[in-house]
Parts: structure tokens; sequence; C-alpha cells
């Protein structure tokens, strides 16, 4: 399994996949920000978004993607545009297709992210997640600090008002 960073141009070559991946995470259950079922199209469009923000500076995305270079997971940093906050950064779209889940890649992506993070000089990453969810746990086990529970954050896959947990973690200290 190899993971690598995807620059706009790759991204736009691969929305297809990337689109399966982002269909198969919602499908498997995770809150990701999008409802079940997922259309491919509406997949697609946003991975598109993606690349432009990933263009315009905004976004870096890695990508895994095993021996047959099927995408098998994503991970991204979202980078503020304001001047007081360029020295932290969001970690999203965490995902690892279900047919990979298990195997350690969830964690891989997360270690990948925050220590090009920290080379970037970013001193603090944030994120949300569903509560309860696999999720909150690798970030818990990965050293992230609980800050809070929003209740009825986000609806899950399903439809369902689901509280979300947000997570902090400081960088190069």
């Amino acid at each position: 399994m190899r993971v690598e960073r995807w620059d706009d141009g790759h991204l736009r070559d691969r929305v297809e996949d990337l689109g399966e991946l982002l269909c198969e995470t919602v499908a498997g259950g995770a809150s990701v920000g999008f409802l079940a079922p997922l259309e491919r199209a509406e997949a697609v469009a946003w991975w598109h978004e993606r690349a432009a923000a990933a263009a315009a500076g905004r976004l870096a995305v890695w990508v895994a993607a095993d021996g047959a270079d099927r995408v098998t997971g994503t991970v991204s940093l979202a980078y503020p545009d304001k001047p007081n906050s360029r020295h932290r950064a969001e970690l999203v779209k965490l995902m690892v297709h279900p047919r990979a889940r298990g195997q350690g890649l969830g964690r891989r992506l997360l270690t990948t992210a925050e220590d090009a993070a920290a080379t970037a000089g970013v001193t603090l990453l944030h994120l949300d997640t569903e509560t309860g969810s696999p999720a909150e746990h690798l970030y818990r086990t990965a050293g992230w600090t609980r800050a809070g529970v929003i209740p009825d954050y986000a609806a899950s896959p399903l439809g369902e008002l689901r509280p979300t947990t947000l997570f902090f973690k400081r960088l190069g200290r």
C-alpha cells in the first residue's frame, strides 16, 4: 500500500476512483458529510471541487492505493485563508474503503497528514468526528485531545442527527 500526496491534476485524473471511495465509505456507514445512498455523480462532482481547492493551495490531499492501483483511502488538510490562523489546519475527510479497514491504513493516513503538517510549520491541527464512531477511537489513541461534544451536530448517512466530538493536536512540542 502506498500513500502519496496528489496535486490537483492527479485528483482530476482520478475523480472517478475517488468518487467510488466516497460512495463506498458512505455506504459503509461513515459519517463524512453525505447521506446514503450517495450518487456517484455527486461524489465525483465533490472531488472536482476538492481538486480546485488543491489548485488554490487551500487543500492538501493524500491518497492510499493498493498494488493494483485501486484507491483505498484518503485524508486531507484544509488550510485557513486568514493571516491570524496560518499556524493551524483542519484534518478533513479521513476515509478508508471498507475492503481495506482493520489493517492500520487509517492510522497511517493520519500519521502522514500530521507529519506533513509539522513539516509545513503547522503547529495545531483540529477536526470533528461522529461521537462513538471508530474514527473517534482512532483519534483518541493517536494522541489527539478531546475538546468537547456538540449534540445533534450532523446527520448520519441514514439521516439520524448525531453528536460530534471536537479534537485538536499540538504539533512540534
